[in-house]
């Protein structure tokens, strides 16, 4: 892929204003950074009255949708502002509403995140929330323990709205401080040189081995995916370059697909962004992001090692064959491209882990440079278009992406508000309790098929975000380190990304390649069977997550996971025989039930 040429492509023209707009957003976030303590209530509005055009009216197709959206926009950034500018008065009012317009200020602020949302990624979760919102406002006329004893109109929208929780609460807070950043990096290496060192260096580790071209997408897509966070922008960038490769080298088009669309699934669950999990996590569990992204490696490294083993038992039955060596990049190439992400990487994992800096300001200085590098290219030239271009690309890229996530942190907040004032999270927490008879397995089933449920509909983290907050409690209260509750939780809320009928990874790379989108989804989970045999090992086998305590033994853990793993994806792919069905029986058997090394 050359960046340079693609990295001004978007979805739609866009004028001088949307370009600056992008760049204010990004000003925004660095200034919030680098300039201390601003009021939440002040950053918070302003982090949504920024994201709304960009939902609203950026994205928009006909004219009807671009009116409503501007008088929806102006509305909303003018609730914003008026929340900003008065957040010490509201900070006296303890979440409560004092007067008619700011109840008016209260539905415009709760329709207005609605919207946003529906227009972002359709209408689940923002269905979920209004009736969350119908919950509180009317669930004291529900007879039985599901009921509650009512909240005051006043009271209820106050808390959602003028306090720091509902919309502003911690989630936002996430979202505005830390996420952002993260994705404006990634927004930038992107731009540049960054996406081609990825593919380069696949290419030169694994191009000429059996099953080179689709090793590629594993290695490119495990790369790129630590910086994206999202399924889709991983197909769709990654998979450019290698479903190309793959069918043009003689690969059945169904595996080609499923290859990509399991890999990209891959970079959801790959620190250090895990499409925005781990910062939420930081939240949510109150563990530091330098333990989550510990905990989270080596279970992310076992699924990639899996679907490698997968394509190697796929290459004894087709014709797999290597990279042609013209399609191999040369060394010289391979060094240059690879510094435009090393270099932002290095600094990256030098700040946070010798200097010890927050994420967020380890991810602005590795930013920065990351900035600093759109200037060349891979052969050391300065070019004012391209440079222009890229920047360009910048803004434009991390308003949309940074709004999207707005949009989907902003309505998730709503629900969590809700369950909170209203105590529904606590209900039904003691309904999978004794849904389950009060034990661990039964528990994990059911939460494990909300997660399934839920995240056909949603994305990844509004998905997380949802099930671990109602069925978290209960996975805790049943003897679960808190974040293994929560890793579970994550993992399983990507399945739908290769699960039917749902599989959003799968219906791109299937498009990509003109395929029948079932046939890849069959293979897909076949080569992906990771990711629904890993959180039930990382349930049986806890020492997988204790990289940083125990290092040896989550090292002995990952090598007896990843034989059982192996066992089972060559059963499942790549032999027939009895005695290979029953060595992965024993496979998937061990992941369970053998005693994890200590």
């Amino acid at each position: 892929m050359d960046s340079v040429e693609d990295a001004p492509s978007i979805a739609r023209p866009a004028s001088v204003g949307w370009v600056v707009l992008g760049a204010v957003t990004i000003c925004f976030h660095l200034v919030l950074i680098f300039s201390g303590l601003v009021p939440n209530l002040v950053a918070r509005p302003l982090h949504m009255a920024l994201a709304l055009p960009w939902v609203l009216v950026f994205a928009t197709v006909s004219s009807t949708a671009r009116l409503s959206g501007w008088a929806l926009t102006i509305a909303g950034v003018g609730a914003c502002m008026w929340i900003a500018a008065n957040q010490s008065m509201l900070g006296d009012q303890y979440g409560f509403l004092e007067s008619d317009f700011q109840i008016a200020i209260a539905f415009t602020l709760l329709a207005t995140v609605l919207e946003a949302a529906r227009r972002a990624i359709g209408w689940p979760l923002p269905l979920v929330a209004l009736l969350s919102l119908l919950y509180g406002l009317f669930g004291q006329y529900i007879p039985g323990e599901f009921g509650h004893s009512g909240t005051p109109l006043k009271s209820f929208l106050g808390t959602l709205t003028i306090a720091e929780g509902g919309i502003w609460g911690s989630l936002t807070g996430i979202s505005v401080s830390v996420v952002a950043i993260f994705v404006i990096f990634g927004a930038v290496l992107n731009a540049g040189e960054a996406g081609q060192g990825f593919m380069n260096v696949a290419a030169a580790a694994a191009g000429r081995l059996k099953g080179g071209a689709a090793k590629v997408s594993i290695i490119s897509s495990a790369l790129f995916g630590s910086i994206s966070g999202s399924a889709s922008a991983n197909v769709a960038s990654t998979g450019a370059i290698t479903l190309p490769a793959m069918t043009k080298l003689g690969y059945p088009k169904r595996l080609a697909a499923a290859v990509e669309a399991v890999a990209s699934s891959g970079g959801q669950i790959m620190p250090p962004l895990m499409g925005a999990g781990a910062f939420v996590m930081v939240e949510l569990t109150g563990v530091p992001y330098v333990d989550i992204i510990a905990a989270a490696f080596l279970p992310a490294v076992l699924f990639f090692t899996v679907v490698w083993v997968g394509i190697n038992a796929y290459a004894r039955h087709h014709e797999l064959r290597g990279m042609n060596d013209s399609d191999k990049p040369a060394l010289r190439a391979v060094v240059v491209t690879s510094a435009f992400f090393l270099v932002p990487f290095t600094i990256l994992l030098w700040a946070m882990f010798a200097v010890g800096f927050t994420p967020q300001y380890a991810a602005c200085l590795a930013l920065l440079a990351g900035a600093c590098m759109l200037l060349i290219d891979g052969q050391f030239t300065f070019d004012w278009v391209r440079t222009k271009a890229r920047f360009e690309s910048v803004c434009l890229n991390a308003g949309k992406q940074v709004s999207m996530i707005a949009a989907i942190i902003l309505c998730a907040s709503i629900i969590i508000g809700v369950l909170s004032i209203t105590g529904l999270g606590v209900k039904i927490t003691s309904l999978i309790l004794s849904g389950s008879g009060g034990l661990l397995w039964p528990s994990l089933l059911l939460t494990a098929i909300a997660c399934l449920v839920l995240g056909m509909e949603v994305p990844t983290t509004a998905a997380y975000v949802i099930c671990v907050s109602v069925a978290g409690p209960a996975l805790i209260q049943l003897g679960l380190d808190p974040l293994q509750a929560h890793l579970f939780v994550f993992w399983f809320a990507l399945l739908s990304t290769i699960t039917p009928p749902v599989c959003g990874a799968v219906f791109i790379s299937a498009g990509m390649v003109e395929e029948n989108w079932l046939k890849v989804a069959l293979t897909a989970m076949a080569l992906g069977v990771g990711l629904y045999l890993i959180p039930l090992g990382m349930i049986a086998n806890p020492d997988i997550l204790a990289l940083k305590t125990n290092p040896t033994g989550a090292t002995l853990t990952f090598i007896q996971l990843a034989i059982g793993l192996a066992a089972v994806s060559f059963g499942l792919i790549g032999y027939t025989k009895f005695w290979h069905r029953a060595l992965a029986i024993c496979g998937g058997a061990s992941i369970i039930f053998a005693p994890a090394f200590v």
